[in-house]
């Protein structure tokens, strides 16, 4: 049975391309990557990040600091753009401040405060003094200080979880605040993502041989591994009763493959099956898709294992591209990032192309956008895959 869409009522980003979704449109327009050679705090590593600039210099408001780290202030600076935090004010007063659920998808959260702290009291550490007095665990490593700190911003105390799902954190939020408001626990959700830069993540990636040196190249014939990016995307979903053109949540599906800790099925079967269920709950067929949005991370196992996917439910004629090729891979907020891209897709009437590739790999076979175009989108499918076979597709766009 189809699910009863969700209006997204607004929707934005902040990543390397910059704070807003005017930043990332121009950039997607202009193929202009945001990906820069790693010049990271600690990091000497060789390879390219997506990194937001101006974080350090980021104040949050008084009575949020204990919630200081890189996170939150990527967080507060996401919530700046694109008159969200009036919408979400809006609502509030619409709804009341308890029905309003928060619903957000984090990988390490605020880990470089930890990591920070730690550096503060090395290389003597002394576990009975413990870290530093000034380090709030809870407010900023603990992966609930983001639905926290979101509450706490907007004045809200309704449901809020956070989803920490690996890459497919900030997708599967838009399948949880679905079921909730259709359970009637409340009327309309904030949903999204952040994941900020930090060693753990940097040399934990570069542990699994997975990080390139070079820009990503997504179904390359050379790819080499992925480049690491951070990212703040929030969405207001409600419920939808005007259909038509508005852009909504049409259908969503999970999966949980568990075939391996970091390593996709090489069939693809548990990505074929989230994108089926996708298809599924929207009462739609493949043809019904204009793009789809590739999770793509640009590694030789994941590019291959997810074309087969596609190219099982829709065959090689839907134009498809990764957009990590401007963002680097977002982790946890990649899913949001992704959805924000595709809302720009629908609302502008282009196709982001598959940014850095020269050459496609020869042996897979998904329609991979190359050249610059200007079709019309009105629904796409967006990928997000992550480690241990968690994986999610949403489609969004208009109804009809």
């Amino acid at each position: 049975m189809a699910i009863k869409p969700l209006k997204i009522t607004s929707y934005t980003t902040t990543n390397a391309l910059g704070a807003g979704n005017a930043a990332s449109l121009q950039a997607l327009q202009a193929q202009q990557t945001g990906l820069q050679a790693a010049s990271f705090d600690g990091c000497d590593l060789k390879t390219f990040i997506g990194q937001v600039q101006g974080l350090e210099k980021v104040e949050l408001p008084a009575h949020l600091s204990d919630f200081d780290c890189r996170n939150n202030r990527l967080t507060w600076l996401g919530l700046q753009q694109d008159n969200f935090s009036d919408n979400v004010l809006a609502a509030r007063d619409k709804y009341g401040a308890s029905r309003i659920a928060v619903f957000l998808g984090t990988s390490t959260s605020g880990i470089q405060q930890t990591e920070l702290a730690y550096a503060q009291v090395a290389p003597e550490f002394d576990s009975a003094k413990g870290l530093p007095a000034d380090y709030h665990y809870t407010k900023t490593h603990n992966t609930f200080s983001l639905a926290d700190f979101v509450q706490q911003y907007f004045g809200l105390n309704g449901i809020a979880h956070v989803v920490s799902t690996a890459c497919s954190s900030s997708a599967k939020v838009f399948a949880s605040a679905y079921r909730h408001i259709q359970a009637g626990f409340c009327d309309a959700a904030i949903v999204g993502g952040v994941d900020s830069l930090c060693l753990t993540t940097l040399y934990g990636f570069n542990s699994l041989q997975l990080v390139s040196e070079q820009k990503c190249t997504p179904w390359g014939k050379d790819r080499s591994g992925i480049n690491i990016g951070e990212a703040a995307g929030f969405a207001l979903l409600e419920q939808d009763d005007s259909g038509g053109a508005s852009l909504s949540l049409l259908g969503y599906g999970e999966s949980s493959d568990a075939y391996h800790m970091s390593t996709p099925h090489p069939e693809g079967r548990g990505a074929a099956q989230a994108m089926q269920a996708a298809l599924n709950s929207a009462d739609l067929d493949n043809k019904a898709i204009d793009y789809i949005n590739l999770h793509g991370t640009a590694t030789q196992s994941n590019d291959s294992a997810e074309d087969n996917a596609v190219m099982s439910i829709f065959g090689g004629k839907t134009p498809a591209s990764s957009t990590k090729g401007w963002t680097g891979h977002t982790l946890g907020a990649a899913g949001i990032t992704e959805v924000v891209f595709g809302c720009l897709a629908v609302e502008n009437s282009f196709i982001p192309i598959n940014l850095n590739t020269q050459e496609i790999d020869p042996t897979m076979h998904t329609n991979i956008v190359m050249e610059k175009n200007n079709d019309n989108v009105n629904r796409f499918i967006s990928n997000s895959f992550g480690f241990g076979g968690s994986n999610c597709s949403l489609i969004i766009g208009r109804q009809g």
